[in-house]
């Protein structure tokens, strides 16, 4: 048996490996399920179905997906340009404490100064936690892998440290901090609705983002950059610029993330502020092929599977959990399944290297045209 590189990737097995997978996913999981104790088909339907049959419940679905979009979107745009960032739950932490700061120390601004003020606080500190990976990357040549990884429980880490320090709750000494000022409240999209205005930014974000990587030359260069930096940088591209200006713009958002969940759902900053949302991006990143498009489809399936999760645990008794198990099998059967895009599996001996093989050679001789189709006059 031999994996060999497909001379065109195929477009038609995408959808569906998509679809294999889901059927994988539901074969897997609904093992784990029935050992719990519940039926995996009422499961499912609490995962799926359940919170779209509810304008309550389709409210809490984009309310959990807004966060996936951004980190998501993050990731992708980095991984898109060959720059692998897994740091973007630190990023988004690094937003959320560069919101908290106006937040806490400007209380009084309007909510016309406030939310840009906060906003734009929290992008440049998700792009100041990316710099020293991209930094390194570019002057060192030091696998951002690595790097950005470890910064992720540094930047956990400073926000404990801040919440059990000067950013303690003055009124009750719980490690969160003070409710930031009426103005820095990012308002309801519909009146009585919790989805905020941070859903409508990351709708910005992915529409931008498909309309540059997909119409403008910069997107045209970000993918040839990503797919094939060699070549890329013999045609003129600077490969290494536009990797280090991608990452920083991907801890950007991922940390303007981060300020959106503290604006608009939880108005203080809380050692739980993050929930994995950085981790769950690179899943919603892969999944989404590194699109704009696939990204907001897949945020949006794992918000109903997490929405999904919750409703499964009061009613079926199910640990919320389950719901990563499921999201987590559903990642690892499309991105083995997505690999066939690329690969071939070829069954079989090996053929000598260097010409047809002795069967094809004899048949070729004992035809009665073969000197002439050897080139003999």
């Amino acid at each position: 048996m031999r994996i060999l590189l497909r001379a065109r990737e195929s477009r038609w097995l995408a959808p569906a490996a998509v679809l294999i997978a889901v059927a994988i996913t539901l074969l897997i999981t609904a093992g784990p399920i029935r050992l719990a104790g519940a039926n995996p088909v009422a499961a499912y339907e609490r995962y799926l179905v359940t919170p779209l049959s509810t304008l309550n419940g389709v409210t809490e679905v984009l309310l959990a997906s807004t966060p996936l979009i951004f980190t998501g979107l993050a990731v992708a745009i980095a991984f898109r340009v060959g720059y692998y960032n897994i740091g973007a739950e630190g990023q988004f932490l690094a937003g959320a404490i560069a919101a908290t700061v106006p937040g806490l120390y400007l209380p009084d601004l309007p909510a016309a100064l406030a939310l840009p003020l906060a906003l734009g606080a929290g992008f440049i500190g998700g792009a100041v936690w990316a710099f020293l990976p991209a930094w390194l990357k570019r002057h060192a040549k030091i696998d951002e892998v690595v790097t950005t990884l470890l910064l992720n429980p540094v930047a956990l880490l400073l926000v404990q440290g801040l919440l059990n320090g000067p950013w303690r709750n003055s009124a009750s000494g719980f490690p969160d901090s003070d409710t930031y000022g009426p103005g820095y409240t990012l308002p309801p999209v519909t009146d009585g609705s919790r989805v905020h205005w941070g859903l409508i930014i990351a709708l910005i974000l992915v529409a931008g983002t498909w309309i540059v990587m997909s119409f403008t030359p910069l997107g045209l260069r970000l993918r040839a950059a990503g797919q094939a930096p060699a070549a890329a940088q013999f045609s003129g591209i600077p490969v290494a610029r536009l990797q280090w200006r991608c990452a920083l713009i991907s801890g950007g958002i991922a940390g303007m993330g981060g300020a959106s969940q503290v604006l608009g759902v939880q108005h203080q900053l809380t050692a739980g502020i993050s929930n994995g949302y950085g981790y769950t991006g690179i899943v919603v990143a892969t999944l989404g092929a590194l699109t704009a498009g696939g990204v907001l489809l897949v945020a949006l399936l794992l918000g109903t599977i997490a929405v999904g999760a919750q409703n499964a645990s009061i009613s079926l008794q199910l640990p919320t959990q389950m719901g990563a198990i499921v999201s987590s099998t559903l990642l690892l059967a499309v991105v083995s399944l997505m690999a066939l895009r690329r690969y071939r599996v070829v069954f079989g001996r090996r053929r000598p290297s260097g010409g047809p093989s002795l069967d094809e050679t004899v048949a070729t001789a004992s035809e009665p045209d073969a000197a002439a189709k050897v080139g003999v006059r």
